[in-house]
């Protein structure tokens, strides 16, 4: 009876094993696509010459909305609502909500993002505006989602995610090899020699 019961609770343990192994894989397999693809980018960076591409845009403040930017004197504030909203109109760029940095001859908004950057700088003195754009690329945004550059809370929260699901999967895989090892001597050698090369590449080759 407790034999049974022994073998019962072992097909109860598999079953969870194998709905949480394949649920994780579904959730994660895109992501680990990606993620392994642009890994390989990223340490052969120097293979994958990009060609940035460099928008330059001008503009100028109305008087009224100078006028309300020299009333701001907040260090790292963003620029009045109704200054952003001027850029805007001026040069196509949305700075709403954006630190500036401010200076006596001029300020600043920095535009990073993944796989670009770019800025939109005013002239305190006569309200001149100007742009600029840097766009480097699908394989530059791939690599910047990769590290989390510039991408912002959902993302990071979509990579936490991500990353829990990759932990589920490889634990569940691991239980699921713990099951089958009997029937399967190779096992456990396999993942030792998982674990064994990259300790050894670390200790004798990693600089």
């Amino acid at each position: 009876m407790t034999r049974k019961k022994h073998g019962a609770a072992k097909q109860w343990w598999q079953r969870q094993f194998h709905t949480w192994h394949w649920i994780s894989a579904a959730i994660s397999l895109i992501g680990m696509l990606f993620f392994a693809i642009t890994g390989i980018t990223l340490n052969h960076a120097g293979a994958f010459a990009a060609n940035p591409k460099v928008v330059e845009r001008s503009g100028q403040l109305s008087i009224g909305a100078l006028v309300l930017l020299r009333m701001q004197h907040a260090p790292n504030a963003p620029l009045p609502a109704p200054v952003a909203s001027a850029v805007k109109q001026a040069v196509q760029i949305d700075v709403a909500g954006r630190d500036a940095e401010w200076a006596e001859d001029a300020i600043t908004v920095n535009l990073p993002r993944p796989g670009g950057d770019g800025f939109v700088s005013i002239n305190p003195a006569d309200g001149a505006i100007t742009a600029e754009l840097t766009d480097r690329g699908l394989l530059s945004l791939a690599n910047d989602l990769h590290k989390g550059r510039n991408a912002g809370g959902p993302w990071l929260w979509f990579l936490d995610i991500f990353a829990g699901a990759c932990v589920v999967f490889t634990l569940t895989g691991l239980l699921l090899l713990h099951l089958h090892s009997k029937r399967r001597p190779s096992t456990w050698p396999l993942v030792g020699l998982g674990l064994i090369v990259p300790l050894l590449l670390v200790h004798f080759l990693v600089p």
